[in-house]
């Protein structure tokens, strides 16, 4: 069941609200923009609408047994999740995570539509209950799918692209950077802004409300064009600030290993599908040869060799390809001889069932990446979920379109003797323009 959104005169009130505070704010770092609740006329439209929700509910890390609801309110408010019969543990928001919380819904089954209810202040929250679907348990021969993509710059003639998504019913959906155009890295109120007004769509919540919601970032939420953080776990000092935002943010299950080593990387599976989300901003360095850093680059090695599921995702912000744009100078064939450690490893590992997804380029596209000692590396970008700007098209690819906007659909079905998995292109009208099934047998060697 998809809830019905919130009152949407009010959000839209408020939405053109935020937006004007965003041009007048625009080339200055001393607007104040990180208390907007405090502000006389955000306090008369909440008490005047009765406003419970100002962001949410947004389903975040989901197992077979287990998922998170994250929500934000305008106010300090006792918020909890009542769901099978139960009710989570209350917890009080306040401004030391602008008003957020994570809530922990347990002893789930496992490939199941959970309905749940979001109480603030003991008062439901939504008109009627939401729902969504706990992921299969490992080695169940399940079928699902997850929702890709990144390019999804705020358009208010585009929000719809994510009840578009919604139809599709994925498992997961997974925004892979450029998830807001903020180029603001240094500001920590105006990146709260962005995702405020983004949070408020009744298109993004329909979506957010019910589809797992994992995402990384690239350089326009993590800080402005083509940046580069460093090896440095805290200097630039915009890194660790940005960072907590992206954290008030995402309910994702981890974010990099703090404190030594914070970032937006993590790891998550639905049932035999094992998926590794990379930080490729936050430690690079292509002076130093590295998109990772060092120990997330052992982090990711160490998971790959770990892993036993049938398929293995790794997802990355830019294109892995060797025929990237920019002759590789924002991805990762700048930094060769680190993708070349990645690849040796599956290759030498025998490393079966993995395929690479990536962001960035205002596309989509399909490459093969040949392997001399392992099997071809299929990579799948797609980065025009919103935008209005467009890349060219690549005529080394297998396929390359650039028309209108678009996601990434992967399809899984683990039930078949030989596994297998359907990349699809889908436009924000529905229209299917490329399809590819690729079988478990053709990737191993």
């Amino acid at each position: 069941m998809i809830p019905t959104p919130p009152d949407y005169p009010v959000i839209g009130e408020l939405e053109n609200w935020l937006h004007q505070k965003m041009v007048k704010a625009e080339g200055s770092q001393d607007a104040n923009l990180s208390s907007v609740n405090q502000e006389d006329y955000f306090k008369a439209v909440v008490k005047k609408n009765n406003l419970k929700l100002f962001g949410g509910p947004q389903i975040g890390h989901v197992t077979d047994h287990s998922a998170v609801v994250w929500i934000r309110t305008p106010e300090s408010a006792k918020v909890a999740i009542k769901y099978n019969n139960t009710t989570t543990t209350p917890i009080t928001t306040n401004a030391d995570t602008d008003y957020t919380a994570k809530l922990r819904l347990t002893d789930l089954p496992p490939a199941t539509e959970i309905s749940y209810q979001v109480l603030v202040n003991d008062e439901p929250a939504l008109p009627q209950p939401a729902t969504f679907k706990t992921f299969p348990a490992k080695g169940e021969p399940a079928t699902f799918s997850f929702a890709f993509g990144g390019g999804a710059r705020y358009n208010h003639v585009k929000e719809h692209m994510w009840q578009t998504i919604a139809s599709y019913r994925p498992s997961a959906t997974l925004l892979l950077g450029d998830n807001l155009y903020i180029d603001n890295g240094n500001h920590r109120g105006m990146q709260r802004l962005y995702y405020y007004r983004r949070q408020l769509r009744p298109e993004y919540i329909t979506l957010s409300s019910q589809s797992a919601m994992y995402a990384i970032w690239d350089d326009h939420d993590f800080h402005n064009n083509d940046s580069a953080g460093g090896l440095h776990p805290t200097q630039p000092a915009y890194k660790i600030p940005v960072w907590n935002v992206f954290k008030e943010n995402w309910p994702n299950p981890f974010f990099g290993e703090p404190p030594a080593n914070p970032g937006c990387y993590y790891d998550f599976s639905i049932g035999d599908v094992d998926f590794f989300m990379t930080d490729g901003r936050y430690y690079r360095d292509f002076k130093k040869g590295t998109m990772l850093g060092p120990v997330q680059k052992e982090w990711l090695l160490k998971k790959l060799k770990a892993s036993t599921a049938t398929f293995k995702v790794i997802a990355s912000g830019t294109l892995w390809t060797e025929y990237a744009d920019k002759n590789g100078k924002d991805s990762w064939w700048g930094v060769p001889e680190e993708r070349e450690d990645i690849f040796s490893l599956i290759d030498e590992h025998k490393i079966g069932g993995v395929f690479l997804i990536s962001a960035d380029r205002h596309r989509t596209d399909v490459y093969e990446i040949k392997r001399p000692n392992g099997y071809t590396l299929y990579e799948f970008e797609t980065s025009k979920l919103t935008n209005n700007h467009t890349h060219g098209t690549r005529k080394d690819a297998l396929f390359s379109y650039n028309k209108g906007n678009y996601f990434g659909l992967v399809e899984f079905d683990l039930t078949q003797d030989d596994p297998e998995f359907t990349f699809k292109c889908i436009t924000i009208d529905k229209k299917e323009v490329y399809a590819l099934t690729i079988k478990r047998s053709q990737l191993e060697k």
